[in-house]
């Protein structure tokens, strides 16, 4: 089945007054807004198409969108009406190696010998390749690329200032896989992945006028790797009117960690709390209970949940909040990944009291002990928890400073007037 199409809606009021005609490269259908790379991607997206002209060229991951809305032609069909209101052009094009049989795997073992990485290949397309060629020659002032998988298509618009995206530094945190990896040949695998990731990245960042970065210390990871190239700051967001505190509802002793555990870093951190968490800290705390949220669950968590009550495992969820809201305490013990983690950001801003790895927030202005609570071994952990459930007034101070932080410095209001300063300046436009 094809998804190539290219949808016209009426523009937005605020087109009008647009000074800009940009072109969007996304890696994956923008919405829903629900888990981290759909946070970003359809926030900077809507606040970009809020302030000028957009024409979105999007590959269609299925995955994500038969996870949201039960079946793909269901969901390619409401991410249209909700995309069309925003931007001037929607085209939706399949990945190929999606299409095919065992297309992934036999995509990562052709990998191997090739010179470009998985993350490149991933996102080879002739049919992408003919639609921008077909639009490269309307009139665009701005290509934005939203991960460097789709930096090789910007060559069709050399003669227009390109921005690249980067939700991670890539290579950073393929490497960091590799050194946790307990498997030998993935180890090695991945090791060999970051390096051409790497190459990838020194070849590509230094031909966009601006890399943009979640955050200064992905910033500096990628200037250590890749010397004198143009870079700009824009924080990853939450949306502080969907993500809003509600204390009515905690219910005591309850604990959640949510993120869609396809992703490695989540299935990571789901593992380390059913295999290392669960069993000590709810020996010490009969109360205590525990909403493990994400599709996918891990085999262990599932069934964790089959013979324990006090740990359920629900898979996806179509809306996170409540479950969030019913928590006394937010679990984060992501130690993988790179870019800012949008979950802790969602729980910030629900005033939850935190307990996370120092690396879940990297890239996040938290502080021990004000906005959040660090902890990095299984007995840390209960040791935290047990002192945060007992301690009520400490959970209220948490939750506040943690709101107040995100009200302040990561909404997506003010990020999005950021995004754009970086646009303008790049034109040279007051």
């Amino acid at each position: 089945m094809s998804f190539a199409c290219s949808l016209a809606g009426d523009p937005i009021k605020s087109i009008a007054d647009s000074n800009m005609r940009i072109l969007w490269l996304s890696h994956i259908v923008p919405y829903p807004p629900k888990g981290g790379v759909l946070q970003r991607s359809y926030h900077l997206l809507r606040e970009t198409a809020l302030r000028h002209e957009v024409t979105l060229c999007s590959f269609v991951q299925e995955r994500p969108l038969i996870q949201c809305f039960g079946e793909l032609n269901a969901g390619l069909a409401e991410s249209k009406i909700a995309l069309e209101e925003l931007c001037k052009v929607v085209h939706f094009l399949p990945i190929p190696m999606e299409a095919r049989y065992q297309g992934m795997a036999r995509l990562a073992a052709r990998s191997l010998f090739s010179k470009h990485s998985y993350t490149l290949n991933w996102l080879h397309s002739k049919a992408y390749e003919q639609t921008l060629e077909m639009i490269s020659a309307d009139s665009f002032d701005l290509v934005h690329a939203d991960t460097i998988s789709l930096a090789p298509y910007a060559r069709h618009f050399s003669n227009i200032p390109t921005v690249l995206d980067h939700h991670n530094v890539e290579s950073q945190m393929m490497l960091r896989r590799a050194e946790k990896e307990p498997n030998l040949l993935k180890r090695s695998y991945f090791r060999y992945e970051a390096q051409k990731i790497l190459q990838e990245e020194r070849h590509y960042c230094p031909m966009f006028e601006s890399n943009i970065m979640c955050s200064d210390l992905d910033a500096e990871r990628l200037g250590d790797l890749v010397p004198a190239v143009q870079m700009d700051i824009v924080p990853n967001g939450v949306d502080i009117e969907y993500f809003w505190p509600d204390t009515q509802k905690e219910i005591a002793g309850r604990l959640v960690f949510a993120g869609r555990m396809a992703a490695y870093t989540n299935r990571q951190a789901a593992l380390f709390i059913v295999d290392e968490l669960w069993p000590l800290l709810s020996q010490q705390r009969s109360e205590v209970t525990f909403d493990l949220i994400g599709g996918q669950p891990p085999e262990q968590a599932a069934s964790l949940a089959g013979r324990d009550h006090r740990f359920r495992a629900p898979g996806f969820v179509d809306d996170v909040r409540p479950y969030i809201a019913q928590a006394a305490v937010y679990v984060c013990p992501i130690t993988d990944g790179g870019g800012t983690k949008l979950k802790v950001l969602d729980a910030l801003a629900m005033g939850k009291a935190l307990v996370a790895d120092p690396i879940a927030c990297e890239g996040i202005d938290v502080v021990d002990g004000e906005s959040v609570r660090f902890a990095t071994t299984p007995q840390e952990y209960v040791q935290v928890i047990s002192e945060l459930l007992q301690d009520s007034a400490q959970r209220t101070r948490l939750g506040a400073a943690g709101r107040q932080l995100v009200e302040q410095q990561y909404s997506y209001v003010s990020i999005g007037e950021k995004l754009s300063g970086v646009y303008e300046g790049l034109l040279g436009l007051p």
